[in-house]
């Protein structure tokens, strides 16, 4: 994949999730999910097993791959959603 078409497809979102919000189990089938926590405090969530999360911390989940958030309180994540590049592109 190009450069350009790698930048023009790379989504951002600033996600906050209270205690009580409960996130389903997701996968991005052609897309890396890459979490950066900005407030808070949480959990990334994978298939078998959970990824600590405070601020400066990062969570990948990578294309293809269960995936959720969860906090005892709250959390703020930025999330970027990366494409993945196959091999022969």
């Amino acid at each position: 994949m190009e450069l350009e078409k790698i930048k023009e497809a790379i989504v951002t979102h600033v996600y906050h999730i209270p205690s009580e919000k409960k996130v389903p189990l997701h996968r991005h089938q052609d897309q890396d999910e890459i979490f950066y926590c900005i407030k808070g405090e949480g959990f990334g969530v994978l298939e078998d097993d959970e990824i600590e999360l405070n601020v400066g911390k990062v969570f990948i989940a990578p294309a293809g791959v269960m995936h959720s958030l969860r906090s005892d309180s709250e959390i703020y994540v930025t999330a970027f959603l990366v494409p993945v590049a196959k091999q022969d592109e």
